[in-house]
């Protein structure tokens, strides 16, 4: 077995007689080094300190509700046209470039939009058709010329919430949301209205259909919306069903007729002209700075998946270097935490994929502060047994357990690798310059990749990919049959 490395290979937490005994037997069967040769394999100390440089948190991406300024947007917008442009530095030729850099271009445009847009969303049979064709039927002139009115398709029609989030995306690019409702919150009702909250959403919250209830009723069903939003509540009918109406004639003959209410919407039309009229700036700015964020995010993940796509093979490299070191000189179970977790030169290699750019020195840490949150949090008893549980034979003995060790070596190292993959998609992206180390953070993306990654079938599979590795192939299939058997 072969693994080629280009670059010395700095293991995390190996003791020094392990590291001597590295250099005398596998420089020439397991590390073929063309550069730099094998310098050492070095030990990483057990205390820990934290990479202490300052990062800028992004303001812009919390909201909280509060008013947005032009120069806020605008600062948003450079944000995420720093995302694009890193993007193309990486990746020249990505297809989705000319699409994100026109859409840099149009929000600096809509920074002075005079066109307003208001979404007039809900589930269905909500009135939604009707309340739009009354509104542009009465609201023609003025401040109201400005605004356009959309309807999105119905929420909580089907079981697939795909469709809501499609509907939610549409209506957040619009100025106004209009929310209808027939009456009190539903769960579901409720929750979509939280959810326009936390993106800043200006949105009313319009009772719709307010003659279908006794007088009592309505102030009950009214006053129960305002207890329970924090946004604005209007009552409307904006097809009153008719009533009957009754007259008595001077020679008691009674005539009866049913009469056409007019559409009561005027809660709601001062609401809107009063938003038209003190807030219109504002809402452009806020629309544009959702948007800014949106097209930040998008960049982002198309980003992260072409440096995802280049970081994999680099932890798979190391991740069968430790799983070589641990097969052919077994340590104790707290030594392989060291081996086995991190090195300092993937981390090196992984933050130069995710530039953030770290020397020898401050790598070594991580690695040592990725070994003992994995100590900590207990995942290398937990991964041993799963795979000493997969591995479990009668038929194998030393060799077995040989195979636990390198198989566990290699997989902590994967799930180290992986961790600070997650935790540096998290991270700001071309903007914010120096390296940090959010413990909390770490130890939370730590927990949540791991356990992502104990599906049975997965471990299963990482296991056979051990054993393909470390054993003679003449060996494998005696290990595989003992398994069957098992």
């Amino acid at each position: 077995m072969v693994v080629k490395l280009r670059r010395p290979i700095l293991v995390g937490g190996l003791g020094l007689s392990f590291s001597l005994w590295m250099l005398q037997n596998l420089h020439d069967s397991m590390v073929q080094v063309s550069e730099f040769g094998i310098l050492s394999l070095l030990a990483i100390g057990g205390g820990l300190w934290l990479l202490k440089l300052n990062r800028t948190q992004d303001s812009s991406e919390l909201l909280n509700g509060t008013p947005v300024d032009r120069a806020t947007v605008e600062g948003t917008i450079a944000k995420a046209e720093a995302v694009v442009n890193q993007l193309a530095q990486e990746v020249e030729d990505h297809q989705a470039l000319a699409t994100l850099r026109e859409q840099v271009t149009q929000l600096l445009i809509e920074l002075d939009r005079q066109k307003m847009i208001a979404s007039v969303t809900g589930g269905k049979s909500v009135g939604k058709t009707t309340l739009i064709k009354v509104l542009e039927q009465n609201l023609e002139t003025g401040n109201f010329a400005s605004l356009q009115f959309q309807e999105t398709s119905p929420l909580f029609v089907e079981a697939d919430e795909t469709s809501d989030a499609n509907v939610l995306a549409k209506a957040n690019k619009s100025d106004i949301v209009l929310f209808l409702t027939n009456g009190d919150l539903t769960d579901s009702e409720f929750q979509t209205l939280q959810k326009f909250k936390a993106a800043n959403q200006n949105t009313i919250l319009v009772f719709n259909k307010q003659d279908q209830y006794l007088p009592d009723e309505r102030v009950s069903i009214l006053q129960s919306l305002k207890q329970r939003m924090s946004s604005i509540v209007v009552a409307t009918a904006a097809s009153p069903s008719p009533i009957k109406v009754r007259k008595h004639k001077e020679d008691g003959a009674v005539q009866e007729w049913m009469e056409q209410l007019a559409p009561d919407i005027q809660q709601l039309t001062q609401q809107l002209g009063e938003m038209l009229t003190q807030q219109g700036q504002q809402l452009v700015w806020s629309t544009t700075m959702r948007k800014a964020l949106l097209l930040k995010a998008e960049a982002k993940n198309l980003l992260n998946g072409t440096r995802r796509d280049r970081a994999v093979p680099v932890i798979e490299q190391y991740q069968w270097i430790a799983a070589a070191a641990a097969f052919a000189n077994p340590v104790p179970a707290l030594d392989i935490l060291a081996t086995a977790a991190i090195n300092a030169q993937m981390v090196m290699d992984l933050g130069g994929i995710y530039q953030q750019k770290f020397s020898l020195e401050q790598a070594q840490t991580v690695a040592g502060t990725m070994g003992s949150l994995m100590l900590k949090l207990g995942l290398v008893e937990l991964s041993s047994k799963a795979i000493g549980t997969v591995l479990k034979s009668n038929a194998v003995t030393f060799v077995a357990g040989g195979l636990v060790q390198g198989v566990s070596a290699a997989y902590l190292t994967r799930i180290a690798g992986l961790s600070l993959v997650e935790y540096f998609q998290q991270q700001e992206i071309a903007i914010n310059s120096g390296t940090a180390l959010n413990l909390d953070k770490l130890k939370q993306t730590l927990q949540n990749v791991f356990q992502q990654n104990q599906q049975i079938g997965l471990l299963q599979g990482f296991v056979k990919q051990g054993v393909k590795r470390l054993l003679p192939e003449a060996q494998q299939p005696q290990l595989m049959e003992s398994r069957t058997v098992a």
